[in-house]
């Protein structure tokens, strides 16, 4: 028999979050814990106890049950890559799961989750191609379309936030060393640690993001110059996302999404740099805000679970 229940878990770096939620998008139970940050083990065996919490709330067990990480699984060799919770590099993460809780489990990045979230019942909802991106610590992306995630054959699919900025001088992209090896990327302006050290190049001080966005709405010159930055190089970098995908809605989550600066002046900041010269593109705040991550991922067992 077919389900009604789905259970999602978010993990972070910071923390892990289960949900059961129905598939008439109703949230019955929710619980966050802290991650065993660099335990594999540990880690696995969390997201079991949170999910026998979950199954005992909907008094079944066996649900279909969705993941989201902090990064993706290869397609070549089935384990994690490109998380930044390093601990979970290189582990076949899917397959363990699958075998502790004795059923197959569908995993993908966090950023994807958001995506299918607001594409599902957000506020990418009556939406073909939803780009969701995340703006926070790091800055992830997914793509919807149809309501499916597309996650592509090397499990990259929306991970702009490694590309160089575009339209940016070689000299500014030197100056910004990413995690990921390379410089210049998009998450090192984008995200609220670019935006921080954007401010430290310009004025000298380590603010944090949310301090800089406040102080520009209250009138500070040397805050309201870093945001003026900020949000041309947003617009760079949602521009290449337009130009290649060109999506029906942008759907923005994490800290920074919170800016209301972005939806006052972004719009017109695109056509600058949308090949064409004009951009309709709706750019939008998640509307299950920090839930986005783990409803998505419950969203993600809709179509393999059944009791």
């Amino acid at each position: 028999m077919h389900s009604d229940w789905l259970i999602g878990i978010d993990l972070g770096g910071t923390k892990t979050e289960v949900i059961l939620m129905d598939r008439q998008s109703n949230e019955h139970f929710r619980q966050r814990v802290p991650t065993p940050a660099g335990d594999y083990r540990a880690t696995l065996e969390t997201i079991q106890t949170l999910v026998l919490a979950a199954e005992l709330k909907a008094g079944v067990g066996g649900l279909p049950v969705g993941i989201g990480i902090p990064g993706s699984i290869s397609g070549i060799t089935g384990k994690v890559k490109n998380g930044n919770s390093t601990w979970l590099n290189g582990q076949p993460m899917k397959d363990d799961l699958s075998t502790l809780l004795e059923r197959p489990v569908t995993v993908t990045n966090d950023a994807n989750c958001l995506a299918l979230s607001e594409a599902t019942d957000g506020a990418g909802k009556n939406h073909n191609v939803v780009f969701a991106a995340i703006l926070g610590t790091g800055c992830g992306a997914g793509v919807s379309v149809n309501g499916r995630i597309l996650t592509g054959p090397n499990g990259v699919a929306g991970e702009w936030g490694h590309n160089p900025l575009a339209w940016t001088p070689q000299t500014e992209l030197d100056q910004r060393p990413c995690f990921c090896g390379r410089y210049g990327c998009n998450e090192t302006f984008l995200s609220g640690t670019g935006l921080s050290l954007t401010h430290q190049f310009l004025h000298g001080q380590n603010l944090p993001a949310k301090t800089i966005t406040e102080n520009a709405l209250q009138g500070d010159k040397a805050a309201s110059e870093t945001l003026n930055h900020y949000l041309d190089h947003l617009a760079c970098g949602l521009a290449a996302v337009i130009n290649v995908l060109d999506p029906d809605i942008i759907v923005l989550g994490g800290g920074m999404s919170n800016a209301e600066q972005i939806y006052q002046e972004l719009p017109e900041r695109l056509s600058r740099y949308v090949f064409g010269g004009e951009c309709g593109t709706p750019i939008v705040r998640a509307e299950h805000g920090d839930s986005s991550g783990v409803r998505g991922a419950a969203w993600l067992g809709r179509h393999n679970g059944s009791t």
